[in-house]
């Protein structure tokens, strides 16, 4: 199992980026996935999750609104839409997989088994 994330790079305040992760070994719409992010001199944090099955979506209270989490079968990819940025938002972004079943508690890292190498997300003027 392979996890590859890609699309960082800087933006301006209110500016978009798409993340992507690129899956394999595995079918990304049969496993739960995830967005983590950790800015510098913080701990990393949950940002989004998608559960199996139905693919409920959740979000950090941080992002509601302004990210969307999504699946892409057709190219096996986790995909992160961020609109509205802000430099609080600046972070190494990671993509995060468990097994196909529903977590206990999304946020918590211990539940993903796998997990890509992060790409680099810088939001400033």
């Amino acid at each position: 199992v392979q996890l590859q994330a890609s699309g960082g790079g800087l933006v301006q305040p209110g500016g978009s980026l798409r993340l992507s992760c690129a899956a394999a070994g595995f079918a990304v719409e049969d496993y739960a996935v995830a967005w983590f992010r950790q800015a510098p001199g913080k701990e990393r944090e949950g940002v989004s999750h998608i559960s199996i099955g139905h693919g409920i979506t959740y979000y950090a209270d941080s992002v509601r609104g302004r990210f969307t989490i999504s699946r892409d079968g057709a190219w096996n990819t986790l995909v992160l839409q961020m609109d509205s940025l802000k430099p609080e938002d600046t972070a190494v972004y990671y993509c995060a997989a468990a097994g196909p079943r529903y977590l206990d508690d999304w946020l918590d890292e211990s539940e993903y088994d796998y997990w890509g190498q992060g790409t680099q997300v810088t939001v400033s003027s």
